[in-house]
């Protein structure tokens, strides 16, 4: 499961094509479910720089109660005396106490650049769930943060997501490349690095290696504007019947809007079950191809280098593979 979605791949069928690292297929096959997580951070589970697919099991269920919540935390952000709900959302374990809800964080100055930003950002069709200070003025404390409690729940509404990534990222044109960015060198980094070209590094050849060498050659310039962009919107973004999309926190990475939408259409095609029609729908955006293809290689090569990754796991990306590369 990611953000409450459930992860699947595709069962592969047919031989291999010459020249090619992974399988072909004539058509969508079965899917499986998939015990690996795809979005680009795992907030939940250890330092967000580190974090790529691994197992999510632990972070299906609620925690286990409200004493599971700090009592300080609580009397910090006002809600020792609220009533305290556990639930999961967004794939990550909080306490809903009345109106605020309260998430445990991994990365403390990621998550105050984050309040920052939403603090005062206003985004046309989106709800943002308003981060809320500590008595003290903080942002996080004891490894905690809260915003306002905002319904919904993630559902493989697609191309609503992808509508939604466009709206956010006008919103966040504006804003200023966080320094954070700077010091990062984990996993998810470094994969996306490597998908842009701008640093090689070594893949694991079973479990998406091969495949990123076959796709690397298929890699032209593009020329496309940077900017803050939020590419974990896949499984975190929630929808309530006909309310506009919900957003908890803001994941930044400094690459063009096209890519972060790509991220979405990739996600959705090797994870999510998502309508191969994904492609076509949002071909008119400015480099369309050669985004969704360094959004596929940021993909495989976060997947190639994680110890818990496996060849079942990379159906999925080989699947989205397929489809994306007559396209090129």
């Amino acid at each position: 499961m990611v953000g409450g979605l459930e992860m699947i791949v595709t069962d592969p069928s047919g031989g291999t094509a010459p020249g090619s690292a992974w399988r072909r297929r004539g058509g969508r096959c079965p899917a499986v479910p998939c015990p690996v997580v795809s979005t680009a951070t795992d907030r939940a589970g250890g330092p967000p720089s580190d974090a790529v697919p691994g197992p999510r099991a632990s972070r299906d269920a609620p925690p286990d109660s409200g004493a599971g919540l700090p009592q300080h935390v609580r009397t910090a952000f006002g809600v020792r005396d609220a009533h305290v709900q556990p639930l999961v959302v967004a794939g990550i374990p909080c306490w809903r106490c009345d109106d605020v809800l309260v998430r445990p964080v991994t990365d403390n100055a990621l998550a105050a650049w984050s309040a920052r930003v939403l603090d005062t950002l206003v985004v046309d069709g989106l709800r943002v769930a308003k981060p809320l200070r500590s008595s003290d003025g903080r942002w996080v404390v004891a490894g905690y943060s809260a915003c306002e409690h905002v319904s919904g729940t993630p559902q493989p509404r697609y191309d609503e997501l992808v509508a939604a990534s466009l709206r956010l990222h006008t919103a966040t044109a504006s804003v200023r490349r966080p320094r954070l960015l700077d010091d990062r060198d984990g996993l998810t980094a470094r994969a996306d690095a490597a998908a842009w070209g701008e640093r090689a590094i070594a893949l694991e050849p079973t479990t998406g290696g091969l495949l990123f060498d076959d796709l690397a050659r298929y890699r032209r310039q593009i020329r496309l504007p940077a900017q803050v962009v939020h590419a974990d919107l896949f499984g975190t973004v929630l929808f309530d019947g006909d309310a506009a999309p919900a957003i908890l926190d803001l994941v930044p990475f400094w690459r063009p809007v096209e890519w972060a939408a790509a991220v979405i259409v990739v996600d959705a095609l090797a994870w999510g079950g998502g309508d191969p029609a994904l492609l076509g729908t949002w071909s008119h955006l400015d480099s369309w191809p050669q985004a969704l293809l360094r959004a596929l290689l940021f993909r495989v090569a976060l997947h190639a280098q994680h110890p818990a990754s496996s060849t079942t796991s990379l159906r999925g990306l080989e699947y989205a593979a397929d489809l994306i590369v007559p396209r090129l």
